[in-house]
């Protein structure tokens, strides 16, 4: 029996995934989740063979609580799944630990093939993701400098969600001078100057939704 649990904010993305996933002969949901702190604390007390994961999920985004999951639980596969499509995100979900990527408009014809790649243990990507790039990323380990990391997303989505330091420090387990640290580093690296523009960014971005 693969035991699988999903995260998306969406009753309906949530239930449509569900009656996919259930009308698969050996598969189980074992539960889901509408945001992330929600995904990882499911993902410890289920303990999942594999993790559908939404991109934009608010508190802690589908990358950070990759990273999360993995970290406690090694043994999970976790494929990200999202709306957007760009190197910097099949970046940071490489680095996060997940070997799944999937387009939400890719779903109908891939999910379970998707899923049974991942339940095997083998990699599954679909969408504009080149084998240029992860030749790239897995020769290179890391990600361009230039670009944000994902715990500087996950911080910036928090503040354009409206999250205090405080907030932000207690819902990524980090420090409150960690939060204002990755703040900065986030601001310099984008070049921007004001908390506005970290949010606009994040709407740009796809971290949040406008």
């Amino acid at each position: 029996m693969t035991r699988i649990l999903i995260a998306d904010d969406h009753d309906v993305v949530r239930s449509g995934v569900r009656t996919i996933l259930e009308g698969h002969e050996g598969w189980e949901v074992v539960g889901e989740a509408r945001d992330g702190k929600e995904a990882i604390d499911r993902a410890l007390a289920t303990r999942p063979d594999v993790v559908v994961l939404d991109y934009a999920l608010p508190l802690v985004n589908g990358v950070e609580a990759a990273r999360q999951i993995r970290t406690r639980v090694p043994s999970v596969e976790i494929l990200i799944f999202t709306m957007h499509d760009t190197d910097s995100l099949v970046r940071d979900v490489l680095e996060a630990g997940a070997r799944g990527f999937l387009l939400k408009s890719d779903a109908k014809q891939f999910l379970i093939s998707a899923v049974e790649s991942l339940a095997a243990h083998r990699p599954f990507f679909t969408g504009k993701v080149s084998e240029a790039l992860l030749e790239s990323y897995l020769s290179k380990g890391s990600v361009d400098d230039a670009a944000l990391s994902s715990r500087e997303k996950a911080v910036v989505q928090l503040i354009a969600e409206g999250k205090t330091n405080k907030q932000i420090a207690d819902i990524l387990s980090i420090s409150t001078k960690t939060v204002e640290t990755h703040r900065a580093l986030a601001l310099r690296k984008l070049n921007l100057d004001t908390t506005a523009a970290l949010i606009r960014y994040a709407i740009r971005n796809g971290l949040v939704e406008a």
